[in-house]
């Protein structure tokens, strides 16, 4: 993980963290054209999402190379590599889609280091999840989303996460939430997605100033 890009916008309320792909980092102009409250945003590249994103090993779900369990090593780089380059008073918000978005909700359960946390079409039908998330305490606020037709995918596997995200909004309960589903399938206008939680996030602070 790196940190490739930094932007402050307005007096921020919050600092953004954006885990995206080397190369892929569209979010910012959607999110300025939501967001109505000042953030620091920060684009955090992986190289490897199937290996550094996963939060333990796992079968592959496509082709061949299984997915690689390396998110405690992310994890680690983010705490300290990462977070203390930004001011400690402000609240910190994780946010990520797809395999992104598991690493978020996974990281949100593993360290009380951030305020709220964002997974846009998370992968909660990743084999154990249901397990781990049982077992575990939420903390802060969260924002979920998926897109109405992601569950019609072929994937046996990657069909099930329409009920994965309902069980996952229902373990967020006791916590400031929301579960919001959009049109489309896995691919439609992630940027937008992601724009639109982190704006839910900043509002939801915004009410609490």
């Amino acid at each position: 993980m790196r940190l490739a890009r930094r932007v402050t916008v307005g007096a921020p309320r919050a600092v953004l963290l954006h885990i995206t792909g080397a190369g892929e980092d569209d979010l910012l102009s959607a999110l300025r054209e939501r967001a109505e409250a000042g953030f620091a945003y920060a684009a955090l590249e992986v190289g490897d999402w199937d290996r550094d994103l996963s939060p333990w090993p796992a079968p592959p779900a496509f082709g061949k190379i299984p997915f690689g369990g390396q998110a405690r090593k992310t994890l680690d780089q983010l705490l300290s590599d990462v977070l203390p380059r930004f001011d400690p008073a402000l609240p910190r918000v994780l946010g990520g889609y797809s395999l992104a978005g598991l690493f978020a909700l996974w990281a949100h359960y593993e360290t009380d280091a951030f305020d709220a946390v964002v997974a846009a079409s998370p992968s909660v039908w990743y084999p154990g999840w249901d397990a781990y998330a049982d077992a575990h305490v939420p903390r802060g606020a969260a924002y979920l989303s998926l897109g109405r037709q992601e569950p019609r995918t072929r994937n046996r596997q990657m069909a099930a996460v329409g009920d994965a995200i309902r069980r996952q909004a229902d373990r967020f309960r006791s916590i400031p939430s929301i579960l919001e589903w959009n049109e489309g399938n896995h691919f439609a206008e992630p940027e937008v997605r992601m724009a639109k939680g982190f704006g839910w996030i900043l509002e939801s602070m915004k009410s609490k100033a």
